[in-house]
């Protein structure tokens, strides 16, 4: 249900956009590498805009996440130890010994 809710209220507005800024944006664009000489046709790429658009989008998100994964590397070495710790405790209470076994309890009388 959560998936079908966010297929149609987030992703379906999303794409229409993203073609009509694709669509939009058709014309060539030349994007050059070399600041200091910008007529140097071994460096500039002319592609049109909404390429350029998409891949800015898709280099910032690549980043973010990056980004992101480093800075929670600390909650994962975290887990990671508590896991070990979980691991050796139940280890430790496998291989203990069992209780010495008494005499059996009396039944109960009714």
């Amino acid at each position: 249900m959560f998936n079908r809710f966010m297929l149609v209220v987030v992703f379906v507005p999303l794409a229409v956009i993203l073609i009509a800024l694709a669509v939009a944006n058709r014309g060539p664009v030349a994007f050059t590498l070399d600041p200091f000489h910008p007529g140097n046709p071994a460096l500039t790429l002319t592609w049109p805009l909404f390429i350029f658009l998409f891949l800015a989008l898709a280099i910032g998100m690549v980043v973010g996440s990056m980004a992101t994964w480093v800075k929670q590397g600390r909650y994962r070495k975290l887990a990671r130890q508590r896991g070990l710790e979980a691991e050796s405790l139940r280890q430790a209470v496998n291989c203990a010994p069992a209780a010495p076994k008494g005499p059996p309890l009396p039944k109960p009388s009714n």
